[in-house]
């Protein structure tokens, strides 16, 4: 199951940086992480779920790129994603 468009426009709420915003890191590291949780779940019932597997790992690779960003364009918002977000680093 994927994200739904009402949870989805609730995160672009709450991490946009200002009106209209969709496409920011923030909104994108955002959504990334509520995708890789949900996918996280299914895989701890789901062990031989290969194919989800590799979208799990490619999803985490472009988060991490993401965050590789922010963190060289404003540390302050990196370490304030990464609590409001709950991501262990």
């Amino acid at each position: 199951m994927t994200i739904t468009k009402e949870n989805k426009a609730e995160l672009v709420s709450e991490f946009q940086a200002k009106d209209g915003d969709t496409g920011s890191p923030e909104v994108q590291i955002a959504i990334l992480t509520t995708r890789i949780n949900h996918l996280t779940e299914h895989m701890r019932s789901n062990k031989k779920d290969y194919s989800t597997r590799r979208g799990l790992l490619g999803m985490v690779s472009r988060r991490r790129r993401l965050l590789d960003y922010v963190r060289n364009n404003d540390a302050d918002k990196y370490l304030d994603l990464l609590e409001r977000l709950n991501i262990r680093k």
